[in-house]
């Protein structure tokens, strides 16, 4: 399992990972992505791969 954050000054709000892992990632006020779960270890690195600015780490 795997904790990720965002760095929210790189985010763009494009929502993908929230489409993507609903459970684990959520928008906040601000229209930012936000980690709020672990994932397993395989679908955290499609989440990390596919942020189009590289803003998901672990």
């Amino acid at each position: 399992m795997k904790k990720l954050k965002v760095n929210a000054d790189a985010c763009i709000g494009c929502g993908l990972c929230v489409n993507m892992a609903p459970d684990a990632f959520t928008l906040n006020d601000e229209g930012k992505s936000e980690a709020i779960a672990e994932m397993e270890d395989g679908a955290a690195d499609e989440v990390i791969a596919s942020c189009p600015v590289g803003a998901i780490e672990e």
